[in-house]
């Protein structure tokens, strides 16, 4: 099985340590113009990615991701949930979406399957009928006025007790977290397929950096996986 280590920087004492894990196709494409998604990686990559799920505490995804993926956010692996409840957790790790207008269906897959805690980050316009509603199937935090404030939103999160946090994406929260300065390490398995398209969602999107703000990052390993790779990467910061 393909290596999983994982949560090997230095961790901020006043947030989770969080890494963002994604496939995308070998022009950086994440699904394709209709948004649908497509298999980019195979079974081991499949069992890397279960395998960090079941080590971390808590899985962030946007509202985007739920509406046109509907993921269950689950360990997969028996053996594995089984393994985190005789560790006296819970058999899923926490399972976040932010959501800042509470647009989560009430029938999506992260209600219906697996054990586990559900938390969905709404902004204080969310309409209160909507928040309400979601209030009885999960914890509601409220957070930054129009828009989920995704620092306060990290900082709570690790009140709750939660110490590393995957993010499985999509775009818009990759780089809403990205932009913050909210993530340490990113694990990026690259496949070979061309997906193309101008509308075909990205790694990131959002409003970009300008040249004197691009990110740096310093490359950690590569390994080839059936018939791709794993780049993993430590964020560095700001480009001086």
């Amino acid at each position: 099985m393909p290596s999983t280590t994982i949560f090997s920087g230095a961790r901020k004492m006043d947030r989770p340590f969080v890494f963002i894990n994604s496939a995308m196709s070998a022009d950086g494409k994440l699904s394709t113009k209709e948004r649908k998604q497509v298999r980019i990686s195979g079974k081991l990559d499949f069992e890397r990615v279960d395998e960090l799920r079941a080590r971390t505490d808590a899985i962030m995804v946007g509202i985007g991701t739920v509406l046109s993926d509907d993921p269950s956010l689950t360990v997969k692996s028996p053996e594995r949930r089984e393994s985190r409840k005789t560790a006296g957790k819970n058999e899923n790790p926490a399972r976040i979406i932010v959501d800042s207008s509470a647009r989560t269906p009430l029938d999506a897959d992260i209600f219906k399957k697996g054990e586990g805690i559900r938390i969905i980050a709404v902004s204080k316009s969310a309409p209160a009928e909507k928040v309400k509603k979601l209030e009885e199937k999960a914890i509601v935090i409220k957070t930054g006025a129009e828009k989920v404030d995704l620092p306060e939103l990290v900082g709570k999160l690790k009140e709750l007790g939660i110490n590393t946090l995957m993010v499985e994406g999509g775009a818009t929260l990759n780089w809403g977290m990205l932009s913050a300065g909210l993530v340490d390490e990113i694990y990026t398995f690259v496949g070979n397929l061309i997906i193309g398209g101008v509308t075909s969602p990205t790694f990131t999107d959002g409003e970009g950096f300008s040249e004197a703000e691009l990110l740096r990052l310093e490359l950690s390993s590569v390994e080839k996986i059936e018939e791709g790779i794993l780049l993993k990467w430590k964020v560095k910061g700001k480009r001086n």
